[in-house]
C-alpha cells in the first residue's frame, strides 16, 4: 500500500512538471510571436508614469467629493448619480500608470484585469472599442505577472469601485515565470527569504514593512540632523577589529598583501573624529558578526552609532529617549504601538534601573553586598548560573542580568552603571570605580542600544586593552585587542563624550511587528542550497 501512494505520488509530480514546464514554454512562444511581431517589449527602453495607484483614486476621491458637493439641491438619488456621472465626464482625470499585472477576467469584448505598483492595487477595465481590435487580441494573450503601462481616464464602476479606463495599453516586460498561486500566496519562509523579490510581488504586507524600514532610517536623519549631527562614513575593512565583543569574518587584502577584519563595530574611528574636532557625529551601516543566526540575530547586520562631545550617558539617554518618542510618532503615528500582543508605551517616562538593582528586583541578590569574585561564584552555583572559572564578579553580574532580569523587561526600560569587567571602553562613574558610566535600553526584552561615558583616559584604556588581551589569550575569542592608532588619537586628546549604538534591524522589527530579524532584512543570511 505504502509503495502504491509512492507511486501515484511520483506520478502526481512528474505531471505537474510536465504541466509546467508546458506552461513555461506557452510563455515563451508568446515572446517569440511578440518578437517576431517587430513588439518585442525587451527593446522599450521607458514609460511615462504620471501617478501611482494610491494617488490616483485620492485624486477621484478629491473631485468626487467636490462634485457632489456642487449637485443642487433637491435632486433625487438617481437625479444625483446621473448629474455627477455627467459632471465626471466633464471633468476626467487622464492618468499614466504602470505595473505587474496580478489579475484578468477577459469577458468578450469587455476585461478587467488589475495592476499593481509600488503603492498598491489599481483595477483597469479593457474594451475593445477603447483599444481597437488588434490592441484588445494582444491583451487577451498578456499572462499574469506581465509588467504593463496603461493610460486612460478614472471612473467608480457599478460597484463603487475606482478604476482606469483605459485608452492605450502597452506590455512593457514579460514575465516568463509563472507568479504564486492568488489565493495561497508565497508562504514558504525560505523561499520568502531565497527569493525576495518574488515576496515582494505576491505578499503585499511585505512591501509595507520594508517601506516603513526606509522611512524610519530617513527619520532618524531628520532626527540627528535636527540636533546638528554630521553623518560620516568609516572603513569596513580593519586590522584590528574592535569596539565590539563579537568574532570578526577573515579576509585577504590581496593589493596590501595582508590579512584583514569586517568590522564589527563603528565606534573606534568614529572617537578617532570626535578627536579631530567634528564634535557631533554618527554613521548607519553595516557591520559583521561571525556568530550564529536566530530570529534576532544575523551575521551581518545594520547598526548606528552616534558620539557627541561634552556629554554623557545622561545626555545619551536623553536623546535615546527623545528619538523613539520621535521615530514612533513619525513612523507609527502614536507613541502607543502594538508588537503581537503586547502594547509599548512610548509617550511614558523610561523607566530607569542600575544592573544591580535589576537583579535585586527580579533574582533577590544584592551584589553591591558582594566583595569578591569567589563569593560572586558562589552565588552563581546557588542560583544555578553556569559561568567560566576565568570569569570574574564583573562577569557573573551581567551572567545574572542575562538570566534572571531580560525576560522581565518589556516596557522601555534603561538598565544602567554596568560593571567595569564587561564594558572596556567607557568610563568609570566617579563614586564607584568597580561600575561604569554605561547603559542598555531594554524593550520587549531585547536590547535595542548600549551607550556609555566614553573613556577618554589614555593609561586607563591601555590598561583596560591590556585586560582584553589576557581575556583572549585565557580562551576569549570574542574578547578586543590593543589598537595602538587608537590609543595614540586619545593620547592626543579626547573630550568628555557621550556615544552610543543602536541595532536599526530589531528597532525596525520593533517598529513594523515583525517577529524575525530576516523579517526585516531584504536578503537575510542563507545557508547555501548546494552545502
Amino acid at each position: 500500500m505504502a509503495d502504491e501512494n509512492n507511486n501515484q505520488a511520483q506520478q502526481n509530480q512528474q505531471a505537474q512538471t510536465q504541466d509546467l514546464n508546458q506552461l513555461l514554454k506557452i510563455r515563451r512562444d508568446k515572446l517569440a510571436e511578440l518578437q517576431s511581431a517587430g513588439k518585442d517589449p525587451f527593446k522599450i527602453t521607458k514609460y511615462d508614469v504620471t501617478v501611482h495607484s494610491q494617488d490616483a483614486k485620492a485624486k477621484f476621491e478629491a473631485l468626487d467629493s467636490e462634485l457632489t458637493s456642487s449637485l443642487p439641491e433637491g435632486l433625487s438619488e438617481e437625479e444625483s448619480a446621473e448629474k455627477l456621472k455627467e459632471l465626471h465626464e466633464s471633468r476626467k482625470i487622464e492618468v499614466s500608470v504602470a505595473g505587474r499585472m496580478m489579475l484578468k477576467r477577459v469577458m468578450g469584448k469587455a476585461s478587467f484585469a488589475t495592476v499593481r505598483d509600488l503603492q498598491g492595487d489599481i483595477q483597469i477595465y479593457v474594451t475593445r472599442d477603447s483599444l481597437g481590435v488588434d490592441d484588445y487580441q494582444d491583451f487577451k494573450k498578456m499572462d499574469i505577472g506581465d509588467i504593463i503601462g496603461v493610460k486612460g481616464y478614472l471612473f467608480r464602476t457599478r460597484t463603487g469601485e475606482i478604476s482606469i479606463h483605459a485608452e492605450e495599453l502597452k506590455l512593457l516586460t514579460k514575465s516568463l515565470q509563472i507568479l504564486p498561486e492568488k489565493h495561497h500566496g508565497l508562504t514558504n519562509t525560505d523561499m520568502r527569504y531565497r527569493q525576495r523579490y518574488l515576496d515582494l510581488i505576491v505578499n503585499p504586507e511585505v512591501r509595507e514593512t520594508f517601506i516603513k524600514r526606509s522611512k524610519i532610517i530617513k527619520e532618524i536623519r531628520n532626527f540627528l540632523d535636527g540636533r546638528d549631527f554630521m553623518e560620516v562614513e568609516t572603513p569596513m575593512l580593519v586590522s584590528n577589529a574592535g569596539g565590539a565583543a563579537a568574532r570578526p569574518f577573515e579576509t585577504h587584502y590581496n593589493a596590501l598583501d595582508e590579512d584583514v577584519k569586517l568590522r564589527i563595530s563603528l565606534e573606534l574611528y568614529l572617537k578617532r573624529l570626535i578627536v579631530g574636532g567634528l564634535e557631533r557625529v554618527y554613521e548607519i551601516g553595516r557591520v559583521f558578526r561571525n556568530e550564529g543566526v536566530d530570529t534576532r540575530h544575523n551575521p551581518e547586520f545594520t547598526l548606528m552609532e552616534l558620539y557627541q562631545a561634552y556629554t554623557d550617558y545622561e545626555g545619551m539617554m536623553e536623546l535615546t529617549e527623545s528619538m523613539f518618542r520621535y521615530l514612533a510618532e513619525k513612523v507609527c503615528g502614536t507613541t502607543l504601538i502594538k508588537y503581537g500582543d503586547i502594547e509599548i508605551d512610548f509617550g511614558k517616562p523610561f523607566e530607569r534601573l542600575t544592573m544591580n538593582d535589576a537583579i535585586k528586583k527580579y533574582a533577590g541578590v544584592d551584589f553591591d553586598a558582594v566583595t569578591s569574585d569567589d563569593e560572586a561564584k558562589a552565588l552563581a552555583k546557588e542560583h544555578h548560573v553556569e559561568f567560566e572559572d576565568r570569569h570574574t564578579k564583573g562577569d557573573i553580574i551581567n551572567l545574572f542580568f542575562e538570566q534572571f532580569c531580560e525576560e522581565n523587561l518589556i516596557q522601555p526600560t534603561f538598565i544602567m552603571d554596568h560593571p567595569v569587567a564587561i564594558s572596556p571602553l567607557t568610563k568609570k562613574k566617579p563614586t564607584d570605580p568597580e561600575k561604569v558610566e554605561r547603559f542598555e535600553l531594554f524593550i520587549n526584552t531585547w536590547e535595542m542600544c548600549n551607550a556609555y561615558s566614553e573613556l577618554n583616559d589614555p593609561i586607563d584604556q591601555r590598561e583596560r586593552f591590556a585586560a582584553q588581551d589576557a581575556a583572549f589569550e585565557a580562551g576569549d575569542e570574542e574578547a578586543n585587542h590593543t589598537d595602538e592608532d587608537f590609543l595614540n588619537a586619545l593620547e592626543i586628546g579626547m573630550p568628555p563624550t557621550g556615544g552610543i549604538g543602536y541595532g536599526i534591524d530589531r528597532l525596525v522589527m520593533l517598529l513594523t511587528d515583525s517577529p524575525a530579524i530576516r523579517d526585516v532584512l531584504l536578503f537575510p543570511t542563507m545557508k547555501s542550497l548546494d552545502k
